[in-house]
């Protein structure tokens, strides 16, 4: 449980030449990991930018 007891469920993800992954952020919305993703690529940055949820879980 995090300090705030916010719910982040959406992450930005910055993938480099390598492969390797790294989490940017965490935000509330879609959209908003979204904006955030498009803003780091207009800014000129050469690595990908991706947006994912952590995945809710159901009981198999």
């Amino acid at each position: 449980m995090s300090d705030s007891g916010a719910v982040l469920p959406w992450l930005v993800i910055r993938q480099d030449e390598n492969g390797n992954r790294y989490r940017v952020g965490r935000y509330a919305t879609r959209a908003e990991a979204e904006r955030v993703a498009a803003g780091l690529e207009a800014k000129g940055h050469k690595q990908l930018y991706s947006v994912e949820r952590i995945g809710r879980r159901t009981p198999s």
